[in-house]
C-alpha cells in the first residue's frame, strides 16, 4: 500500500500563524503520519492589506524573511529563471505532441515524467505526491479547454523552470527530515505562471505565505474559495512598495496607536465619513448615471460618496458619473444660460469652447503597447508606469495608477467607433495612442480629484461656428468618463458632434425646445461671479 499525502489547514492557522511556522509538522495539531496517509498540517494564508500600525507589521514581515532558524525561501524577489536548453526543447516537444494528439492531464503529466521535465525524489510516496499534484493544477486548463492557447505554454515551463530551481532544492535540504517542510514567502503581484506555481507549492504542502499590502489577492482565480488557503484581511491598505532592504526602524507610541484605531472606526470605507484623500492610492472606476435632463443638474453638484452608487471595495472607487450631452436650448435664455453658467464656473471645471481641444498622436506605439501586456493581453498599470515613454511620471504614484488602470480598462474594451477597414486591434493602438496626450487643463482636474468628494467636470460648447469635435477629442472624452469625471456637450444648433465617434448608449442625450445656430458662448458677469463666490 503506497502512503497518501494530505496537507491540512493546521488548527489555529488563522490567529496564530506565525507561532505554527516555527513548529515541525509533528508539533503542529493535526499532525498523522500511519502506514496508509500523512496529514501534513500546514500554514497557507493570504495576508492582504495592512493593520492599524503598518510600520510594526513591516518589521515582523523583514524579521520573518531574515530568521535564519525559520529558513524561510523569499522566492518572489529571488525567482530562478534559467532552465538547461535540453528541458527547454523537451517542453516544446511535449507541447507540439499535445498539440497533435489533445493529451488528457494525466497522459500529459506522465509524458513529463517520461522526458524528465519533473524531479525524481528519493521517497517515491512523495515523488508520486507531486505528479498527482502537477495534474491537480494543470486540470484548470483541460477542465476549461484553454490547454492550447499561449498561457498554458507559459505556465507549463515556468511550472518546470521553477519546480526545479526551488521546489526541488528546498526537498533536497530537507530530505533527511521527513517531518520539515519547505517555507514559502511571497510579496506583492504575481503573474499567472506565479499564481499557478504558488497553488503547486500549497499542493504539495509547503507553508506558502503570501503578502499583499493593496489588499489585492493574487489567488482569487486560482483559490476563490480559500479552499487550499486561508485569506486573513487586514482593516488598511497601503500602497505596493519593493520589500525593505534593510529592517523599518520607526516604532509607533500609544497616542498614534490609537489615534489610528480611532480614525479606522471612522474613517472605514463603509462610514461615509471620509477623510480628504482618503483614497489617494485607490483605482478610480466610472459608473456612468443614466439621468433626466433635471436630475443632472442636482446630481452634478453632489460629492461622489452621496451620488447613488457610490462604492469602496477592493482597493477600487466605484465613481458615479455623468456622462450627457444637451441639444438646442430653452425658450427661456436666462435660465438655460445660468444653468450653464452655475456647471462652469466651479472650482473643479475646465470650459472648451475651441475645437478641437486635443491633437492626432503621431507614430506607431505598437512595441510600447506589447511591451506592456500582460498574461490576459491587457495592458498592465505597473508596466507602463515604468516605461521609458510613459508620460506621466511627474504625477504621484496613486494618480499615476489610476490613470494607468483607465488606459487599461477603455483599450480593453474600446467605446469609440472603428473606421472602416479599422481592425479592434488598430482601435486599441489608436486609443493607447491618444491616451499619451490627454491636456494639460484635464491632467490638472484629475490631480484635483479626490474621488470621493466633489467630481471635476468638463463643459463643452459647441455652436461649430467654434471648430468641429474630432475624433481624437472624442478619445480623450472616453478616457475622462473611464477615470471618474463629469462630462456635459452642449450643441445648441442640435447637430452631430459626438456621436460621429460614440455610440449614443455611452452617454445620456437631451433635447431641448428649439435650435439655435451662431449662438456665442455667454459668461457670466463679474457680479454673477462674485455673488456665486459668496454663496
Amino acid at each position: 500500500m503506497i502512503r497518501t499525502y494530505q496537507p491540512v489547514a493546521a488548527i489555529g492557522v488563522e490567529t496564530e500563524w506565525k507561532a505554527l511556522l516555527y513548529q515541525s509538522l509533528s508539533e503542529r495539531s493535526g499532525f498523522m503520519k500511519t502506514p496508509f496517509e500523512m496529514k501534513i498540517p500546514q500554514i497557507a494564508i493570504r495576508l492582504l492589506g495592512t493593520p492599524l500600525v503598518e510600520d510594526e507589521y513591516f518589521q515582523m514581515l523583514y524579521d520573518l524573511v531574515h530568521d535564519k532558524d525559520l529558513d524561510l525561501h523569499f522566492i518572489s524577489e529571488n525567482l530562478d529563471k534559467t532552465i538547461p536548453q535540453e528541458k527547454f526543447q523537451a517542453v516544446q516537444n511535449l507541447l507540439l505532441q499535445h498539440g497533435k494528439e489533445k493529451l488528457s492531464v494525466n497522459r500529459f503529466v506522465a509524458f513529463m515524467d517520461r522526458d524528465q521535465l519533473l524531479p525524481i525524489l528519493k521517497n517515491p510516496e512523495l515523488n508520486r505526491h507531486l505528479r498527482a499534484c502537477m495534474i491537480q493544477v494543470l486540470s484548470h486548463f483541460f477542465a476549461q479547454g484553454k490547454d492550447d492557447g499561449g498561457d498554458f505554454r507559459r505556465v507549463i515551463v515556468d511550472l518546470v523552470k521553477w519546480t526545479w530551481n526551488h521546489l526541488y532544492k528546498e526537498l533536497e535540504k530537507a530530505a533527511e527530515q521527513e517531518e520539515k517542510t519547505p517555507k514559502f514567502f511571497w510579496y506583492g503581484d504575481a503573474s499567472k505562471s506565479e499564481q499557478y506555481f504558488l497553488m503547486f507549492l500549497i499542493l504539495f504542502g509547503c507553508d506558502v505565505i503570501i503578502v499583499h499590502p493593496e489588499g489585492k489577492d493574487v489567488l482569487d482565480e486560482t483559490d476563490p474559495e480559500e479552499k487550499c488557503s486561508k485569506i486573513i484581511r487586514h482593516p488598511g491598505t497601503h500602497e505596493l512598495e519593493p520589500f525593505p532592504k534593510t529592517r523599518p526602524e520607526r516604532t509607533s507610541t500609544i497616542a498614534y496607536k490609537a489615534s489610528k484605531e480611532i480614525d479606522m472606526v471612522l474613517h472605514s470605507e463603509d462610514s461615509m465619513l471620509y477623510k480628504p484623500w482618503q483614497f489617494r492610492s485607490y483605482i478610480p472606476n466610472a459608473i456612468t448615471l443614466k439621468t433626466t435632463y433635471d436630475e443632472l443638474f442636482i446630481l452634478i453638484k453632489e460629492r461622489a460618496f452621496i451620488r447613488p452608487n457610490f462604492e469602496v471595495r477592493n482597493n477600487t472607487v466605484n465613481i458615479p458619473t455623468i456622462f450627457s450631452k444637451v441639444f438646442g436650448m430653452t425658450k427661456n435664455r436666462r435660465t438655460y444660460w445660468s444653468k450653464i453658467q452655475d456647471l462652469a464656473d466651479y472650482e473643479y471645471a475646465t470650459v472648451v469652447k475651441q475645437f478641437p481641444f486635443t491633437w492626432e498622436a503621431k507614430g506607431n506605439p505598437h512595441f510600447h503597447y506589447q511591451n506592456a501586456l500582460n498574461e490576459k493581453q491587457e495592458l498592465q498599470a505597473e508596466k507602463m508606469m515604468n516605461s521609458n515613454w510613459w508620460r506621466y511620471a511627474n504625477l504621484p504614484k496613486g494618480l499615476q495608477k489610476g490613470i494607468a488602470e483607465a488606459i487599461s480598462r477603455y483599450c480593453a474594451h474600446p467605446k469609440l467607433k472603428k473606421l472602416d477597414q479599422e481592425s479592434l486591434y488598430d482601435l486599441q493602438l489608436y486609443l493607447f495612442s491618444q491616451s499619451m496626450n490627454i491636456p494639460h487643463e484635464m491632467i490638472k482636474l484629475m490631480q484635483n480629484f479626490d474621488y470621493s468628494q466633489y467630481v471635476p467636470r468638463v463643459i463643452l460648447y459647441n455652436n461649430e461656428k467654434n471648430g468641429y469635435l474630432t475624433r481624437s477629442d472624442a478619445a480623450i472624452l472616453l478616457l475622462l468618463n473611464e477615470f471618474g469625471l463629469d462630462i456635459v456637450i452642449y450643441n445648441p444648433p442640435g447637430h452631430n458632434d459626438i456621436e460621429n465617434f460614440v455610440d449614443e448608449r455611452y452617454y445620456d442625450s437631451h433635447w431641448l425646445d428649439e435650435m439655435s445656430f451662431g449662438e456665442e458662448f455667454q459668461e457670466p458677469s463679474r457680479l454673477k461671479k462674485f455673488i456665486r463666490k459668496m454663496f
